[in-house]
């Protein structure tokens, strides 16, 4: 089969180093006569996998002493739930800020536990911005502050990190993770599911500071409490090994490239190319604010949407797939997480363009 580039918001493609390393190891890891799917996740071959993951997670990230690194199921939306039961510590309300799909449904899930004030919302202009923190009405009490910085359906990215004050701060990371540099200290909890920038589904990473442990609501079961867990070390129960290793892989190959500075300059690079595209044809357009638009997944639309399924159509000849919108959006979204090469981007601005040339 032909090379094809992999657009798509999750789970998404990965690198091919790491595909490759991992077909390599598939049937004996290291010479050990075991897949790495096979092994005790208590026995030495897996222990010494997880406690390299995490090294790496802790270099790339910078992440402080102070920080428990969690590698849990359930994935991210597991966590719209977690984060309440572990974070209220008596408190009866939370803020949330309201900026596309994925905070509305953090938001109602955290109703069920909590009063939730949402102290910001952009979806009186349909999401195609991010309130400015002058505007937002945050409650000192309330027992954490919750925002998704980067909103995958919409495309709407926060490119600074709120100030909250003494209250914690909580990201829902999935889909920005890994792809620049980012200061763990200004955060309580950061969590993100790993399909995006971290490898397969199944994995959910949740990066959490030592003081917000040990005060989960009562009848929290031991699974959804972040100090069973980390007390535990993931391993309270026989945690996604297979997934565990793969992100190893990633944040090896991560260190390869440079780090996250590294990463950061050609994610910029990329999305800046694909929106130059766009922005100066009449043929396609991107509804948000460029001032907070997404590095990694950027919608648009044509002028003429009778030509959506030929465009989509046309483009997977061309190896460009996965790249029909969301259905609450429609239009097309081009996920460009660290995986996507930049010749991936390249591919496609060339595809537009001598579509749009056919069809104007």
């Amino acid at each position: 089969m032909s090379h094809i580039y992999n657009f798509s918001a999750g789970p998404a493609m990965l690198p091919a180093d790491v595909m490759k390393q991992a077909a390599e190891e598939m049937i004996s890891w290291h010479g050990c006569g075991m897949s790495v799917m096979e092994m005790s996740h208590r026995g030495k071959d897996f222990v010494s996998i997880a406690e390299k993951a995490e090294a790496d997670v802790r270099e790339l990230m910078a992440i402080p002493e102070n920080y428990k690194v969690l590698f849990l199921q359930g994935g991210a939306s597991s966590q719209f739930s977690m984060v309440p039961m572990n974070l209220l510590r008596g408190a009866s309300t939370a803020d949330y800020i309201n900026t596309g799909a994925w905070s509305k449904k953090a938001i109602s899930e955290a109703q069920r536990y909590c009063d939730v004030n949402i102290a910001a919302s952009s979806e009186s202009k349909n999401f195609t911005n991010i309130p400015p923190l002058s505007e937002w009405s945050l409650n000192p009490d309330a027992a954490y502050v919750h925002y998704t910085p980067n909103e995958t359906i919409g495309g709407v990215e926060f490119h600074t990190i709120p100030d909250t004050g003494n209250v914690p701060l909580v990201a829902d990371m999935s889909s920005t993770i890994l792809s620049r540099p980012v200061d763990v200290s200004k955060y309580g909890v950061i969590y993100a599911g790993a399909q995006k920038n971290i490898g397969p589904a199944g994995l959910t990473i949740v990066i959490v500071r030592d003081d917000l442990l040990g005060e989960e609501n009562p009848g929290t079961p031991s699974m959804f409490s972040y100090a069973r867990q980390a007390k535990a070390g993931s391993m309270y129960n026989t945690p996604p090994t297979y997934s565990w290793y793969i992100a190893g892989l990633v944040f090896s190959w991560i260190k390869k490239q440079g780090g996250l500075q590294a990463m950061a300059e050609v994610n910029k690079r990329k999305a800046g190319k694909l929106y130059g595209t766009i922005d100066t044809s009449d043929f396609y357009s991107n509804p948000v604010d460029p001032v907070c638009r997404s590095w990694m997944n950027i919608p648009f639309t044509l002028a003429k949407p009778e030509l959506d399924s030929e465009f989509l159509e046309q483009a997977k000849e061309s190896g460009l797939v996965t790249l029909k919108g969301h259905r609450s959006v429609g239009g097309m979204r081009a996920s460009i997480y660290n995986a996507m090469p930049e010749t991936g981007v390249d591919a496609l601005i060339s595809f537009m363009k001598d579509f749009e040339n056919k069809n104007r």
